[in-house]
């Protein structure tokens, strides 16, 4: 077995474990883990636990478990590419960039898989939204997080920034407190909301796209300029960004 499909069979057989029940915990008055059964729903559960009011629901996280399988895929996929690049830098004698891949290898690969599937957890618009009140799996876990009041910055850019939020920031100004490698794309950044979703931004003089703004909580990714001739990873920064939606905040622990 090569070590890409050790890798892969390694994290399938972490993400199958199941916890035999579905749990509420975090920033909630009653965390609970409730049996479950079959037509269960979002709902069902996040009522009991009571989810403070005042709190952060944009960046609630539901771990679903039919979604580990495929984000496990995701990350081998995302560390397959990053292996490509680095060796295609060192072919091409450019250390800097080998460097820098191999950093980010060993970044994406400390992260979890977490199966978060994307959802609106307010409990106010669950409960006049049945069409947004999805079911649930056995083992599925929602987690309500603490307000954070940063972004953070990841990427080709030296180490990881933590930066405070500023309301109504452009979002490519927080790169003025986390200055990019030379190996960055100059071009374009993803910024990665805490509810999960993402979006590439034009952020060049050629190509500014204004009025995009972070979030508290947001993950902003420098992208690799990835232009070595013949090597297959032309998606290699939007999977990575991809990847990243999936995760908790940093002061979030499953």
């Amino acid at each position: 077995m090569t070590a890409g499909l050790l890798l892969g069979a390694c994290l399938l057989s972490n993400a199958s474990h199941s916890n035999a029940a579905v749990a509420v915990t975090g920033e909630v008055s009653n965390p609970v883990s409730v049996a479950y059964t079959p037509g269960m729903r979002l709902l069902d559960v996040i009522s009991k636990a009571e989810p403070y009011p005042n709190d952060y629901w944009l960046a609630a996280v539901w771990m679903h478990l039919p979604l580990l399988e495929q984000q496990t895929r995701l990350k081998v996929g995302v560390l397959f590419d990053l292996k490509l690049l680095q060796r295609g830098a060192l072919l091409n004698n450019n250390a800097a960039l080998a460097t820098l891949a191999e950093s980010l290898h060993g970044y994406v690969s400390r992260l979890p898989v977490t199966g978060r599937k994307i959802a609106d957890l307010d409990p106010v618009k669950l409960e006049v939204s049945f069409a947004h009140n999805y079911l649930l799996s056995d083992g599925d876990h929602v987690i309500y997080p603490p307000r954070v009041d940063r972004v953070t910055v990841v990427g080709a850019v030296p180490k990881i920034c933590s930066v405070p939020y500023q309301a109504m920031q452009e979002a490519r100004d927080y790169l003025d407190h986390c200055p990019r490698l030379r190996e960055a794309d100059a071009d374009f950044l993803w910024l990665i909301y805490p509810d999960g979703t993402y979006k590439q931004v034009p952020i060049a003089a050629w190509n500014r796209k204004d009025g995009v703004y972070a979030v508290a909580g947001s993950t902003i990714l420098v992208p690799v300029r990835n232009n070595i001739p013949d090597l297959p990873t032309p998606d290699l920064n939007e999977q990575l960004a991809q990847f990243l939606a999936t995760q908790l905040l940093a002061e979030v622990a499953p």
